[in-house]
């Protein structure tokens, strides 16, 4: 390899996964993959809004945003749980998810919003199909009562 005299060699690539993650997206799949409850905490805007397919009204605030996201992940993110489709824009994206749960599959995405300091400010979560739906309704309901 034949240099400039002053100049060094190129610095190896770092892998992806070894990086400190600097985006919201980043930290979100870094909290999916750890399921680390203070990562969680520190990637919510104080005043997030939350929305839910089995829950009527959009939940706004960090501590409520924090129990719901904690439950689901509880509920939706055991070993069959995974995303498979990823769409991106500077603000946000739209993650489409996939699991079985007692013989269910259930299909569904989570759309995100982040702010300038990478911090989720607005989630939605979307779920197909309707026995899904009712499925997600039981067990959230039944993580949530044990809080």
């Amino acid at each position: 390899m034949h240099m400039e005299a002053g100049s060094s060699p190129p610095l190896p690539a770092v892998p992806k996964e070894a990086r400190l993650p600097t985006t919201g997206l980043e930290k979100w799949h870094g909290f999916i993959r750890s399921q680390d409850p203070a990562a969680l905490q520190d990637l919510l805007h104080p005043d997030v809004v939350f929305e839910s397919p089995v829950v009527h009204t959009p939940q706004r605030g960090r501590d409520i945003a924090f129990k719901y996201l904690t439950t689901a992940t509880k509920v939706l993110g055991g070993p069959g749980f995974r995303y498979v489709g990823e769409w991106t824009s500077d603000h946000g994206a739209v993650l489409e998810f996939t699991n079985d749960i007692d013989g269910i599959t259930i299909n569904g995405v989570d759309i995100i919003t982040f702010d300038a300091d990478n911090r989720i400010t607005h989630f939605k979560v979307m779920v197909r199909p309707l026995k899904a739906i009712n499925l997600l309704h039981r067990l959230m309901g039944e993580q949530l009562a044990k809080l």
